[in-house]
C-alpha cells in the first residue's frame, strides 16, 4: 500500500478554511500495492488503520460510503493490486461542547429530516477555536432544543456541508442520522446541485467555462487556497463550471456551479484566471483592480466596498433528493441586501457610460 491521505483535520483559528465539506467527514485514499493477495475490504482497512473499527467500515460500506475505482462496493468485496480506493467516516465527537443560542435563523424549509437555511454574511456556520458562540449551529441547536432526537454535538447529525463565514447562502442541515447518512452520500457522489452567484473583477473573454485545478493550501500565505495543475499530485480535485450573467465592463457578474466542494474553491478559482471576487480580501479583490485612474471612479469603488465589505458571493440554489421521499428537492434564494445593493450600484454606473469608456 503506498499510503493513506487523511484529509486533514481542519485547523479552526484560521476560520476563512471552513468550507470543505469533507472536512466534515474522515477521507482517505489508498492505493493498492501491485503485491497484494486478495482480501476482504473491511479486513484490509481495519488492518491498515487500527484506529477504526471493523464494525465501523462496514457500516461504511453499507451505506455506499465505500468506492473503488470511483464504483460504491460492499464490505466482502476483495481488493486487488492497482486498486484505488476511497473511504469516508463520520468524525468523532467535537471536543468543545455545542451550547444552544438563541439566534435568528432564516429557514426555508423545515420538514422531520432536515432544515434548509439561508446563512447571513459574517455568520461562522461551527464552533472553533475562536468563534465557540454566535454560529450557525449554535442557532440550530436553539432552534430543535425541543427535539430529543437532534444532538448538536452528534457528528451524526448536523452539517452536511459548509459555506464560509463571509459568503451568504443556502446549506441544509440534518436532524437525523439517516439523513445524514443520505445526503452525506449526495454530496461524496457529486449527485447535489449547488450554483452560486459571484461579482468578479474584469470582463470575462467567454461567456460560459470550466476551471479546473487541484486545490491546497497556499504554503506562503495560510489563510488561503492556491490552485496547482491536475497533475501535480498536490491537493485536491476542484471543478468549477461558469457563466456569464451579466457584464458591467470593469466587473462581471456570474453564476459558479460546483462540480466538488472545496475550501474557498470559487475564490480560489477565479484568483486562478484573473478575475479574483469583488471585495475579497484573502485573494486580492479589495483593490481596484479594473478601470479608470480618475478620482470620480476611485471614489465610487470604495462606495461599493462599503455597502459590501465582504467576498461577492451567494450560494443562491440547492438540489438533493429528499433523504425520506425519495423526491427531488430545489431551492432558490434572492441576493441579500448587501449584494443586491452593489450590484444596482453596478448597474447604474453602466447605464451612464458608453462602450469606450471600458478600453483598459
Amino acid at each position: 500500500m503506498k499510503g493513506i491521505d487523511m484529509a486533514e483535520v481542519l485547523n479552526y483559528d484560521i476560520e476563512d478554511l471552513e468550507t470543505d465539506e469533507q472536512q466534515l467527514f474522515e477521507h482517505w485514499k489508498v492505493e493498492v500495492d501491485m503485491g497484494q493477495t486478495p482480501v476482504r475490504i473491511d479486513k484490509f482497512l481495519a488492518e491498515k488503520n487500527p484506529y477504526q473499527s471493523r464494525n465501523r467500515i462496514q457500516q461504511a460500506a453499507d451505506s455506499g460510503f465505500i468506492h473503488v475505482n470511483d464504483k460504491p462496493v460492499k464490505s466482502n468485496y476483495k481488493v486487488r493490486p492497482g486498486d484505488v480506493i476511497t473511504l469516508m467516516l463520520d468524525r468523532p465527537k467535537h471536543d468543545t461542547s455545542i451550547v444552544a443560542e438563541d439566534i435568528p435563523l432564516d429557514i426555508v424549509y423545515e420538514d422531520d429530516a432536515l432544515m434548509v437555511i439561508n446563512k447571513q454574511a459574517g455568520m461562522v456556520v461551527h464552533p472553533g477555536a475562536g468563534n465557540f458562540t454566535g454560529t450557525l449551529i449554535n442557532a440550530v441547536a436553539w432552534h430543535l432544543k425541543d427535539l430529543e432526537s437532534f444532538d448538536a454535538n452528534d457528528p451524526e447529525v448536523g452539517l452536511v456541508h459548509r459555506i464560509d463565514k463571509d459568503t451568504s447562502g443556502l446549506l441544509v442541515v440534518a436532524k437525523t442520522a439517516d439523513a445524514k447518512s443520505a445526503l452525506g452520500k449526495q454530496f461524496f457522489n457529486k449527485t447535489t446541485h449547488r450554483s452560486y452567484n459571484a461579482l468578479v473583477w474584469g470582463n470575462l473573454i467567454d461567456d460560459e467555462g470550466t476551471i479546473e485545478g487541484n486545490i491546497a493550501r497556499d504554503p506562503k500565505n495560510r489563510l488561503r487556497m492556491k490552485v496547482f495543475s491536475p497533475d501535480s499530485g498536490i491537493g485536491k480535485n476542484a471543478v468549477t463550471h461558469y457563466r456569464v450573467i451579466e457584464r458591467f465592463g470593469y466587473t462581471t457578474l456570474v453564476e459558479c456551479i460546483l462540480e466538488t466542494g472545496r475550501t474557498h474553491q470559487i475564490r480560489a478559482h477565479m484568483k486562478h484566471i484573473g478575475h479574483p471576487l469583488f471585495a475579497d480580501a484573502t485573494y486580492g479583490g479589495e483593490q481596484v483592480l479594473r478601470g479608470q485612474r480618475s478620482s470620480t471612479y476611485k471614489a465610487f469603488i470604495q462606495n461599493c466596498f462599503k455597502l459590501c465589505p465582504r467576498q461577492a458571493l451567494h450560494a443562491k440554489t440547492l438540489g438533493f433528493v429528499h433523504p425520506l421521499t425519495g423526491r427531488q428537492m430545489d431551492f432558490d434564494s434572492e441576493w441579500p441586501d448587501d449584494f443586491s445593493q452593489l450590484i444596482a450600484k453596478w448597474r447604474g454606473y453602466i447605464s451612464g457610460t458608453t462602450q469606450d469608456t471600458f478600453a483598459e
